[in-house]
């Protein structure tokens, strides 16, 4: 099974991500992650990209569209996979088709989780970090035992600034921006499965299950 999962900044995309890949056995595919490693073993694409990245610049899309290519021409994505973070807009949405096209794939499913706006900003700003060993805890979802500060080391919490409340909602905005357009491409290719992306992580997944049309047990 060959799926897209689309959903904003703090919808849960990693949590289910992961479940999914326990479940159907196949690799979460993460253009972050990809273009670390083309950089680190330093691939022909991969010293393209280190390029772009040592400048401060983007790296272009047919780039990135090249690695994504190495990746999928794996072995271990034979029985499918699940692209998380990409595509981001029309313009990779199409240089996608074009890509799966060429190495006769195609996707089967887009995973759109939804959670509301200020539910999101809710769950972003509640986040906290350890000053000294960089753990994590949220003031909601996951507190300290000792408000302000780290069960682990006993360092100091503190909030960063991109997950002060401005940030967030800028963040959000944009995503917003260039995700839209995004649902409406592929809800007319009849690939898109909404989710309601609110409840505990178990439900969430159940629902993305029945999208899917995987039997629960």
């Amino acid at each position: 099974m060959n799926l897209i999962l689309l959903g904003p900044p703090g919808a849960g995309k990693g949590t289910q991500a992961q479940k999914i890949v326990e479940t159907y056995h196949i690799p979460q595919i993460s253009t972050g992650d990809i273009l670390r490693s083309a950089v680190k073993e330093g691939t022909p694409l991969g010293k393209e990209a280190k390029a772009f990245m040592d400048r401060g610049q983007l790296v272009p899309d047919e780039v990135v569209i090249g690695i994504i290519e190495e990746r999928l021409r794996a072995s271990d994505c034979q029985s499918g996979f699940i692209l998380d973070g990409f595509p981001r807009n029309i313009s990779q949405a199409d240089a996608l088709q074009s890509l799966l096209s060429k190495i006769g794939k195609s996707i089967d499913h887009v995973i759109n989780i939804e959670v509301d706006f200020e539910e999101l900003v809710r769950r972003l700003t509640g986040r906290r970090t350890c000053k000294n060993c960089g753990a994590m805890f949220h003031i909601l979802f996951q507190p300290p035992k000792e408000e302000g500060k780290c069960d682990r080391c006993g360092g100091p919490l503190y909030q960063r600034t991109d997950d002060h409340e401005e940030t967030i909602r800028t963040r959000l905005k944009e995503y917003e921006k260039q995700t839209a357009p995004l649902v409406d491409y592929y809800q007319k290719k009849k690939l898109l499965r909404s989710i309601d992306g609110v409840g505990e992580a178990e439900q969430i997944f159940v629902r993305i299950l029945q999208q899917l049309g995987k039997p629960l047990s």
